[in-house]
């Protein structure tokens, strides 16, 4: 097994707890709010930690609930709160299907273009389709194999 084919195991696996995990929704006013309220904290308080105003820190409550915070700030202001900021991305579903879903994309496409050229030079030749799903799978675990980055060309 590869490095990068080993990388990608252990990094499915890694995400798999969390596709798997309940994790709550943001609150529609952003968790820095919600925490802080929550807290029974005043916006006074948090501004004071974080060494900015009042209204700034409302400022930044709506920059959170807006995707507008950077994460820097955020993590700032997490640790105002005595928080941890834990980001993560969570991909739908399984890495390796992504790219599996990709390999048989870009093979069918470089399959379709090969047979195209082939047909304006006479060549055409007629094939089952079995045979053809065959064709694709074998290209795309090639491009598996080979392509590396060049996969998501």
């Amino acid at each position: 097994m590869s490095a990068s084919e080993l990388r990608l195991l252990q990094m499915d696996a890694a995400l798999e707890k969390a596709r798997l995990a309940a994790l709550p929704e943001r609150p529609i006013s952003g968790w820095l709010r919600a925490i802080r309220l929550a807290l029974g904290m005043s916006s006074g308080v948090v501004a004071s930690r974080l060494g900015i105003t009042a209204s700034g820190l409302r400022k930044l409550e709506q920059a959170e609930a807006s995707d507008a915070i950077t994460l820097a700030t955020l993590r700032r202001a997490a640790e105002a709160l005595d928080c941890e900021l834990h980001y993560l991305l969570v991909p739908r579903r399984p890495l390796r299907d992504m790219r599996w879903q990709q390999a048989l994309a870009r093979a069918r496409s470089w399959l379709q273009r090969s047979e195209r050229t082939m047909a304006l030079e006479a060549q055409s030749v007629e094939t089952p389709s079995i045979r053809e799903e065959e064709r694709i799978k074998a290209v795309a675990e090639e491009l598996l194999r080979s392509a590396g980055t060049r996969l998501w060309d």
